[in-house]
Order: structure tokens, then sequence, then C-alpha cells
């Protein structure tokens, strides 16, 4: 197996603040926002403008997916979105390695329905003896503050 990144030693590191994984949120909420409606251009021209209900299914499941595919590929790669980085936060796992393909599937799959629920996964940080939110829990996985280079 290859060992060339950086193990970080998440009990080096503070979870960061429930404003600050909000605020990140918010940032991210308007770039897949905008994401979302560039992504909808092609589909739109495909099927000439006329949504059926297949089409409308369809539709929901392709943007779900391009959702999805934003979150996941960013945590894969670097364990952080663009707002992340400008809030300085990163996602691990438990044992302070970069997260895999099936936590990074499974974080989303869980925030989406935690959301979902009336925000019942972002509330339960409130709870949590660490402040995590109830995917990273599920999940494996962890936001850590990053310290100011």
């Amino acid at each position: 197996m290859r060992q060339d990144y950086c193990v970080f030693d998440p009990s080096q590191f503070c979870t960061p603040s429930l404003v600050r994984r909000l605020a990140s949120m918010i940032y991210d909420g308007l770039l897949v926002f905008a994401l979302l409606l560039v992504s909808t251009f092609p589909f739109v021209g495909l099927t000439g403008g006329v949504i059926t209900p297949t089409t409308h299914i369809i539709l929901q499941i392709y943007l779900l997916f391009i959702c999805a595919t934003y979150f996941v590929w960013f945590w894969l790669h670097g364990g952080q979105t663009l707002p992340m980085k400008t809030w300085k936060i990163r996602l691990l796992t438990i044992s302070g390695r970069p997260a895999g393909l099936g936590q990074g599937i499974l974080r989303f799959t869980t925030a989406l329905v935690g959301i979902a629920c009336a925000g019942f996964g972002l509330l339960w940080a409130l709870w949590d003896r660490d402040r995590q939110f109830l995917h990273d829990r599920i999940s494996g996985t962890r936001l850590i503050q990053l310290r100011r280079s």
C-alpha cells in the first residue's frame, strides 16, 4: 500500500467551531448552486426545455450526482473544498488519514439525509462529545481546524 501522503495526528488539532463549519457550508452552498445552475444548461439543451415527469426525475438524479461528485472529489483530493480551504478546515478519518472513496460517499449520503431531516445531522454536533456532525460519526471522519501558517 502506498504511504507517500502526510498523516495527521487528529489529537493535535481542535474541532472547528460550529459557526466556522456553518459558514463554510454556506459558502459551499453558493458554489454548489452555481455549479448546479451551469450543469442544468446541457440537460435543458438536450431535452429542448421540455420537462416531463420522467425527465424531471432524471434531472434530479443528474444534479444529485453532480453535487456528490463535487464534494467527494474534493474530500478525496486534499480533504478540502474551496470554502474549507478558506476557513482552514480539513476532513480526515478518525485515525488521521485522508478519507477514502467509501467514506466520502457515506459521508455525503448521510449528510444529505441528516440535513433533510430538519437539520438533525447538524444539530447532533451540539450534543456530541467531540462536537462532530452525525455524518462524521457515521462515516468515521472528522473535521479539524488547521493552524495558521
